[in-house]
């Protein structure tokens, strides 16, 4: 699928919902793809990318951003404690960020540095024991502890489970966004961001549906 498609589809949703298309941040997730697919979706103008790893991130945004301008990079992956001062360096957003020490972490290191990406809490809405993020019950006390760091909590982010309905979370999510009084929320996928888009998402995080499946 192109990234026309994908633009009119994300266009589509927001008419559907009432919604203002401009309100909905298509992020193209880079992560593990090869170059010229990646090349080709920057030649067709786009320039919000998401990546996994802030390794791979650097090693591959590092050369690009010397040939295109412009590019903004948030990392959607889960972030390693050592690998924060890099991931802030580099990205303009950061969607995982989900436990105190990683909090703690980040605020120290935005005191050094004098700046910080945008933060999106990442919540477990699954409440699943393999995946990362803040329980939900947990939610309200971390955004207050993140708040109290000073860092710039801009919104929520959640990956459902793969065999139950993604409305539910999605709205969960909302939810809790809403009571904390935080604007953003990042989630859907390639298989839901329509029905996330219905439901408030301000950041669709979108990869095989731009790009193909990766090999």
């Amino acid at each position: 699928m192109s990234l026309e498609e994908i633009r009119s589809r994300i266009a589509g949703a927001c008419a559907a919902a009432g919604r203002d298309e401009a309100a909905v941040t298509l992020i193209a997730v880079s992560k593990m793809q090869p170059e010229d697919r990646v090349r080709a979706v920057l030649d067709a103008g786009h320039r919000i990318f998401g990546e996994n790893r802030v390794q791979e991130a650097a090693t591959r945004w590092t050369p690009l951003r010397e040939d295109y301008a412009g590019v903004e990079l948030h990392i959607i992956g889960p972030l390693q404690t050592n690998k924060a001062r890099q991931a802030m360096e580099l990205a303009q957003a950061i969607h995982s960020l989900d436990r105190p020490k990683l909090a703690t972490a980040l605020a120290r290191l935005a005191q050094e540095i004098g700046a910080c990406p945008d933060l999106f809490i990442q919540v477990n809405t699954g409440e699943e024991p393999q995946k990362a993020g803040i329980l939900p019950a947990e939610s309200d006390a971390f955004v207050a502890e993140a708040r109290a760091l000073d860092l710039p909590v801009r919104g929520l982010m959640c990956i459902p489970p793969v065999d139950e309905e993604p409305a539910l979370h999605f709205a969960l999510l909302a939810k809790i966004a809403e009571r904390n009084g935080l604007a953003g929320l990042s989630m859907g996928m390639s298989g839901d961001f329509e029905t996330a888009i219905r439901l408030g998402a301000t950041h669709v995080r979108v990869g095989s549906a731009i790009f193909g499946e990766r090999d």
